[in-house]
């Protein structure tokens, strides 16, 4: 089935995603079942993302960045997601140089003296005590969720600093990976290549120059470091659901032509319903797909103009995402059961697309709640710390 881009496309993928070719696509998601395998991206594939800049992609031009839209990092992870929703969830922590940016910029020269392609990752709950002591703050606990962690080289935990005021935002501490143990635990029915395993740190003492509250103000002032972080962060998880269920739709498509049933009834491209329900998966994740853009694109107008996002435009960034990552899931279980039993085989690509689709629509930042806050917001009713 030939998609036809959006205009937007050709342009939002230079300079950081025109290196994520079909070939490319292809290539990765033929490596699907080793992702899943062995519970993490293998170096290579790391590195590989490295090399079409999905780490560099949102780093500042004062650090060898290439400091690019939102736009253009959402439709890289997009691309991503086509080959494999694992490989996109890591390759959507190319963000996290966004939540760095929180940090004194005396401590970003210093994570960035050796070039802009630092891959970052970490755990945020449960925050844990962390005390004051000399020379920082003393980090221990265990942490879930680590996606990434196997292939980072520096990681941030949650931690409460006791006397420090962070208006009920939580804080993460940065440290070496080498001070992190990472316990393979990742035992789950989607995403299984994303290594989000338990970390562990015992007695490590972080500077507190380096930590830095998630969400808070950033001390870059250019306009991509003013785009709402925590929006940002739901943004890159739900367009992994966005390439997933383009894959399902697309895998489904190529199967209706030439499956025929064993019971001799017609192909899948000939049966009645079979057209109907392709056409609604089309439309639905078309739609949301608009949506999603378009609330980014708004967001960014404002910012590239010299102003302020406002509230009703972050909830519309955080609504969008929620909608998509369902819709997303919506469309993989379509595309799923309309495989019959062809597609109830563990290894099989629409078994893998449903479970990857359902699990990014599972994450908090996707939850039910979002939909009542930004009902809040459209209602013009206050909402709690960390939305929107």
């Amino acid at each position: 089935m030939i998609i036809v881009p959006l205009e937007r496309d050709k342009e939002a993928v230079s300079p950081v995603g025109h290196i994520v070719s079909e070939a490319m696509i292809a290539r990765l998601g033929a490596r699907r079942e080793e992702f899943r395998r062995d519970g993490q991206l293998p170096a290579d594939v790391v590195e590989e993302l490295r090399r079409v800049g999905v780490y560099r992609a949102l780093v500042a031009r004062q650090y060898g960045g290439d400091e690019s839209t939102p736009m253009a990092f959402l439709e890289l992870v997009e691309r991503l997601s086509r080959a494999d929703g694992s490989l996109g969830w890591v390759a959507s922590f190319g963000v996290s140089c966004m939540y760095l940016a929180s940090l004194p910029v005396q401590t970003l020269e210093q994570v960035y003296a050796n070039g802009p392609d630092v891959v970052f990752a970490g755990a945020l709950f449960p925050p844990q005590p962390a005390q004051r002591v000399e020379g920082g703050v003393k980090v221990s606990g265990r942490w879930k969720f680590g996606s990434g962690s196997t292939g980072a080289s520096l990681i941030g935990v949650g931690v409460k600093v006791e006397g420090a005021d962070d208006a009920g935002l939580p804080r993460m501490a940065v440290m070496p990976a080498d001070k992190v143990t990472i316990e393979p635990n990742w035992d789950v029915i989607g995403l299984r290549g994303t290594g989000s395993h338990d970390l562990v740190v015992d007695g490590v003492v972080v500077p507190e120059d380096w930590t830095f509250v998630r969400g808070g103000k950033s001390t870059l002032d250019s306009p991509l470091y003013q785009y709402p972080s925590m929006a940002f962060a739901a943004q890159v998880l739900a367009v992994v659901g966005i390439g997933v269920a383009r894959a399902a739709l697309d895998e489904i498509t190529a199967m209706a032509g030439g499956r025929a049933s064993i019971t001799g009834a017609p192909v899948l491209a000939d049966r009645a319903y079979v057209q109907n329900d392709i056409a609604k998966g089309e439309a639905a994740l078309r739609s949301a797909r608009a949506f999603f853009y378009e609330a980014t694109e708004s967001a960014w107008a404002t910012l590239a103009a010299g102003d302020p996002v406002t509230t009703e435009q972050t909830a519309l960034l955080r609504l969008a995402s929620t909608h998509v990552a369902r819709t997303g899931a919506d469309v993989a279980a379509l595309a799923y059961r309309l495989s019959g039993t062809t597609g109830i085989y563990a290894n099989h690509p629409l078994a893998m697309h449903m479970q990857d689709a359902g699990v990014v629509a599972q994450h908090a930042f996707l939850s039910d709640g979002t939909w009542q806050n930004a009902g809040k917001v459209l209602l013009g009713l206050p909402t709690g710390p960390g939305f929107p």
